[in-house]
């Protein structure tokens, strides 16, 4: 049989971004039928798109990993949910005494907020789903950064966020991450990564909150080495650690 013609490679490489990218997630079986071939042929361009960083395979499929634009918050707590959840519950046993928060705008951390209680302290936010979902709780003194709104990332970035940031000194920094590699923490946009380095500058207590999943996937954007968190909370098995503790991490799953 005749080798695949590499423009018939690619135009499928395209069509798959796109429908990932526009859906958040498909399925071997909606690719299939999207694209009108074999259910070999999407499992090998699948497995080929995440080598190249394109996408995320999971069991059945593939889900969007976006390269630019945050991907929108509503896509990112569906995906992986129970994880989330988890890896939001080992943080709650491990939060230190504190009365002001930064809560980054990632969706395990607005697992997180959800289950804590916040009567009586202040929480500043670039995040606007985490502003929604808490704005109806007591004696929470709630602040929304101010700066450019991007429509798919349910967030405030930009430099004006950044600068307002600077009016404040927190003592704890909840922060999720696209993705976690033994030499740091990832991003997919500079933006979110000037906000989460100018709230991690401001807080005195630093606490990384991330999924098993987000252990070393494609991601371009460094936020900072490993070490500069006091603690990193997760739901990643114990052998996927190993790793990280060696270099003296200090990263909890239970």
């Amino acid at each position: 049989m005749p080798r695949e013609s590499n423009l018939f490679v690619l135009e499928r490489y395209n069509r798959i971004s796109e429908y990932i990218k526009e859906k958040g997630r498909a399925t071997i079986e909606e690719l299939t039928e999207a694209l009108y071939v074999s259910p070999a042929t999407i499992r090998r361009d699948l497995n080929e798109m995440q080598r190249l960083g394109m996408l995320k395979r999971t069991h059945g499929g593939a889900i969007h990993i976006d390269t630019g634009d945050e991907v929108s918050i509503f896509v990112r707590m569906d995906r992986d949910g129970e994880e989330k959840e988890r890896a939001a519950s080992v943080a709650l046993a491990h939060l230190p005494a504190f009365t002001s928060v930064f809560i980054d705008n990632s969706s395990t951390c607005l697992c997180l907020a959800e289950k804590m209680d916040l009567s009586f302290k202040t929480v500043v936010t670039n995040g606007m789903q985490l502003v929604n979902r808490i704005a109806g709780k007591k004696d929470i003194d709630l602040i929304l950064l101010g700066g450019v709104v991007y429509h798919n990332g349910e967030a405030t970035r930009g430099p004006f966020a950044v600068e307002m940031l600077q009016m404040f000194r927190f003592d704890l920094m909840l922060m999720g991450a696209a993705s976690v590699r033994p030499d740091g923490a990832y991003e997919h946009s500079l933006e979110t990564v000037e906000i989460k380095r100018a709230a991690y500058a401001r807080s005195n207590h630093h606490i990384l909150v991330v999924g098993q999943s987000k252990f070393e996937i494609p991601s371009t954007y460094r936020v900072r080495d490993l070490e500069g968190f006091d603690l990193i909370c997760t739901d990643a098995p114990t052998a996927k650690l190993h790793e990280y503790k060696e270099r003296g991490i200090h990263i909890v799953n239970k």
